[in-house]
């Protein structure tokens, strides 16, 4: 699956996606080291501080009642058919310049995800109508381009050599106040499992995280960019020192194939898995008490032709050490489609090798070769750990803003349990709904936690 489900709709606990800020004492710089004072940050900031910019998008969207929409409730209560009620929302973020000469900034995907309006303004006070190159829900980052002149841009360092204990500085508009910077350092590297779905390698900070600056700067202390703040974890709402930002690495990596077609391809083994519990563990006679357990394997897939079978345990991939499914599914889709991934599996208690060249996800329908009416849409069957959890739908991975699909109400994210009320637990099911091309289409579907319809016209 390439794009990321579980985020929108699974509410994490006290995970909020927010923005960086600009106030708090977590990871101040010492006034001195060995009685040398340090230099101000003042300089690398006054050349940094350009490259970031501010993001306030605005997005329309229909809001239909069920029960007014109905034909016979209509005719019961000789109403005339009103057009939908529009709701209008809006949020601010913050971007990164990465290409002066292009115009071409870095965000957040759930900064700018089905907006209908974008505008960027600049540290000089000018502001501009930005055009959305594309959007990637799985990793949470999005390309913006603006049609502007001397512009600055971030120079980009390689995220792979950040070290626990490095200092970073991150830069945004939180508040909308405008923009401010705070100071800290590396706290953790490869975070995982923040949120319950996507491909995450998350870089943790200390400094401090507020709303208003998803999408902005985190630097090293040449000013270059090691990362695009993302989210925090915290029980209030407010910053707690545990703040996350995307990799600038895999941010680039998503960038280039956002800029060259629009979206993101990624590979797949074509397995499905899931945790070792020590249930699990036992009655399958496994001694290890991580890896991610193969429960099914595709035929024709990768996986199958390179002989993996259900009830092997995968332990590493490409020499990392893999803890759970999670870590699996991280490294399907954080590596090209194409490359080779090779495997240490466990088989009848004997370490296996095997080496898969990773293919397109399978697992995948666009919208018009399901019913016109929904062109615009991918819809993606839901893992394997989703579906253990009880969830059962198919779930709407990517929306084409201007689609047919997204003009009438539907998001990425959004999970399809029924259509006209007959339950679509998977796509064969979704398929064989849509069929006949009914006249009228009424999707059950899950957003946010929450049960809804949309009426397809």
């Amino acid at each position: 699956m390439s794009k990321s489900l579980r985020g929108h709709f699974l509410l994490g606990g006290m995970l909020s996606l927010l923005m960086l800020a600009g106030c708090g004492n977590a990871g101040t710089l010492p006034m001195a080291v060995n009685g040398q004072q340090l230099p101000s940050l003042a300089p690398m900031l006054a050349k940094v501080s350009p490259a970031v910019v501010n993001i306030s998008s605005t997005t329309h969207r229909k809001i239909r009642d069920p029960f007014f929409d109905d034909p016979i409730m209509r005719q019961f209560f000789g109403l005339p058919m009103a057009p939908p009620r529009e709701a209008i929302e809006q949020s601010l973020g913050s971007g990164v310049i990465v290409d002066a000469q292009r115009g071409y900034i870095l965000t957040n995907n759930h900064v700018v995800a089905g907006a209908d309006d974008i505008k960027v303004t600049l540290t000089d006070g000018r502001s501009f109508q930005a055009k959305l190159i594309g959007t990637d829900p799985a990793t949470d980052i999005a390309v913006i381009q603006i049609p502007a002149q001397n512009l600055t841009a971030l120079p980009l360092a390689d995220s792979k050599k950040l070290r626990v204990g490095d200092f970073v500085v991150a830069i945004g508009d939180p508040f909308g106040l405008g923009q401010s910077a705070t100071s800290g350092i590396i706290s953790g590297l490869q975070r995982q499992g923040l949120r319950t779905n996507g491909y995450q390698n998350y870089i943790q900070t200390d400094a401090s995280i507020n709303p208003g600056n998803s999408g902005g700067a985190l630097v090293n202390l040449n000013g270059e960019l090691v990362g695009i703040n993302s989210m925090i974890y915290s029980p209030s709402g407010a910053s707690a020192g545990l703040g996350f930002a995307i990799p600038s690495d895999l941010a680039v990596s998503v960038m280039q194939q956002l800029i060259k077609t629009g979206h993101v391809a990624r590979g797949s083994l074509g397995v499905e898995s899931q945790d070792l519990s020590p249930r699990i563990a036992a009655a399958l006679g496994i001694k290890n008490d991580k890896g991610a357990l193969i429960t099914e394997v595709t035929p024709n897939s990768p996986a199958a032709r390179a002989g993996l079978r259900p009830g092997d345990l995968v332990v590493a991939a490409d020499g990392k050490p893999i803890d759970d499914a999670q870590d699996l599914r991280n490294v399907q889709g954080l590596k090209p489609l194409g490359s080779t991934l090779s495997l240490d599996v466990l088989r009848d208690g004997k370490t296996l090798q095997v080496s898969a060249k990773l293919a397109a996800d399978a697992n995948t329908l666009t919208g018009d070769a399901l019913d016109p009416r929904l062109s615009g849409a991918s819809f993606v069957e839901l893992p394997g750990d989703l579906r253990a959890q009880g969830i059962n739908g198919v779930g709407i991975s990517d929306v084409q803003d201007g689609s047919r699909a997204a003009s009438q109400g539907l998001a990425a994210g959004d999970i399809v349990i029924g259509v006209n009320n007959r339950s679509t637990p998977n796509l064969s099911a979704l398929r064989k709904a849509l069929a006949a091309h009914p006249r009228q289409l009424v999707l059950n579907v899950v957003r946010g936690g929450q049960l809804g319809q949309v009426t397809i016209e």
